[in-house]
């Protein structure tokens, strides 16, 4: 009888060990892999922390292109807290994003959109010039 029991728990942690095992090396090659890579520049419109279970951080970069055109919104994930830290002092400033593409991730815990920020760069840097009035006309 305990042979047979054997077995069956046996048969059993297969069952489910084996699935959860594909299941975790397969979110491990979609998350080391990357499918592309690239930057963006425009402006950061909004980072937020979002999610019920997973906390996420969530962005929109706004990339502007033409005067006169359609702005065109570029969304994006966050997986460093250091990153998305930097990315939120840069709101309403222009900033480049360099990002790589994760195509497959099979749940949205690591982030809701395929491109991962792993970088901010600050393009404008404006320099405040105080303009002093020497009186003089």
């Amino acid at each position: 009888m305990l042979g047979g029991f054997g077995k069956f728990l046996k048969f059993l942690i297969g069952i489910v060990l084996i699935p959860i095992g594909l299941f975790a090396l397969y979110t491990w090659a979609t998350l080391t892999w990357v499918y592309s890579s690239g930057e963006r520049a425009g402006y950061v419109q909004k980072l937020s922390h979002k999610g019920w279970i997973c906390k996420t951080y969530e962005g929109e970069l706004i990339l502007v292109s033409m005067p006169g055109t359609q702005a065109e919104k570029f969304f994006f994930s966050v997986r460093n807290e250091a990153v998305a830290k930097r990315i939120n002092q840069t709101v309403g400033k222009r900033v480049r994003l360099i990002y790589e593409e994760h195509i497959g991730v099979p749940t949205s815990c690591f982030g809701e959109t395929r491109h991962f920020v792993s970088d901010v760069q600050l393009l404008d840097n404006p320099k405040i010039e105080m303009i002093q009035d020497d009186g003089i006309e």
